[in-house]
């Protein structure tokens, strides 16, 4: 059985410290060789945008694009179906690699066998 980690980053700028731990503890498990699947719903579904995650800032945090690009390499990004299209994000809009899917992917994701899910 693969131990999988799926993570929902629920937070953009507006709760930075949660969007950046996120996305740090998805980059982590990509790192510790888990399988992982970061959920960008809220307003963390602006970074799933070329360009966006390179504005982020946060004080002694590692920069959210390298961390973003980790999990890219080594796991799945997904931008929730309903926050994309509040936010007139298409699959054309996204960086590549990334795809839009909604509550019943994560649903399907979250309850498999050896799965670990985790809000923030």
């Amino acid at each position: 059985m693969a131990r999988s980690l799926v993570i929902k980053a629920t937070a953009g700028t507006d709760g930075a410290e949660r969007c950046n731990q996120a996305f740090t503890v998805a980059a982590a498990g990509v790192a510790s060789g888990l399988e992982v699947s970061l959920w960008l719903t809220g307003e963390s579904a602006w970074y799933a945008l070329p360009g966006r995650a390179k504005e982020f800032e946060l004080p002694h945090a590692t920069p959210l694009d390298d961390l973003l690009d980790v999990v890219l390499r080594g796991g799945r990004v997904t931008v929730c179906t309903q926050c994309a299209a509040r936010r007139d994000i298409g699959p054309d809009d996204v960086i590549e690699g990334i795809r839009i899917a909604g509550a019943p992917t994560f649903v399907e994701e979250a309850t498999a066998d050896g799965a670990q899910a985790l809000v923030y």
